[in-house]
């Protein structure tokens, strides 16, 4: 004999099969938009962190300038060029992240914004008038390598990316990380603490 319950069991499992329904499609949906947008979150991150490293850079040299002149000003706005177009490279990378030219674009953009940094740390250092405190020529040098020290890592994360474009994200990944382990390092041996303090 069929219980009066009958018809009312039958609904709610309707409903729970179009609960379940609705939540494996949005799963799918979900799992599809990571999918599609995984990529430009990679690029983000990695930007995320290297902007950081560069205004970290930025705000340490600043802190050591007691007064600018024209000359620094423009080289100040060259070094801040490159590093506004990370935003770009970065949007272009998390676009097309298997394609090596977005990868090379990407690296590019890093390299200049490397170099316009070490032209500005050298102009200054070489202009004992424009600091609190001059440093000898021995921590300019170990400065000057601190700052080019990322520019190899690109270079290797440019090379790799026709063939694997996953280890060229992950090369660029890991400047930050490789960038901060080389100062702790220098900071850490008696012998380089003194010229590698003013890095963060």
């Amino acid at each position: 004999m069929p219980s009066i319950l009958e018809p009312r069991r039958r609904i709610d499992q309707a409903l729970y099969a179009v609960v379940m329904e609705a939540y494996v499609a949005g799963v799918k949906s979900l799992r599809d938009a990571l999918d599609e947008t995984g990529s430009t979150l990679v690029a983000w991150v990695i930007s995320f962190f290297l902007v950081g490293m560069y205004w970290v850079w930025h705000r340490d040299l600043f802190a050591r300038v007691r007064s600018v002149n024209r000359e620094f000003v423009w080289l100040n706005l060259i070094f801040l060029l490159p590093v506004s177009l990370i935003p770009f490279a970065s949007a272009v990378m998390g676009e097309y992240h298997d394609e090596p030219i977005a990868l090379h674009l990407y690296g590019l953009v890093l390299i200049v914004a490397s170099f316009a940094r070490i032209v500005m740390f050298h102009y200054v250092t070489k202009r004992p008038a424009l600091l609190w405190e001059p440093g000898t020529t021995r921590t300019r040098r170990i400065r000057l390598a601190i700052s080019a020290a990322p520019i190899p890592l690109y270079l290797a994360a440019m090379l790799v990316a026709g063939p694997a474009p996953t280890v060229s994200l992950a090369v660029y990944f890991a400047v930050p990380a490789a960038y901060f382990v080389l100062i702790t390092v220098l900071r850490d041996r008696p012998a380089t603490a003194s010229d590698a303090d003013d890095f963060s």
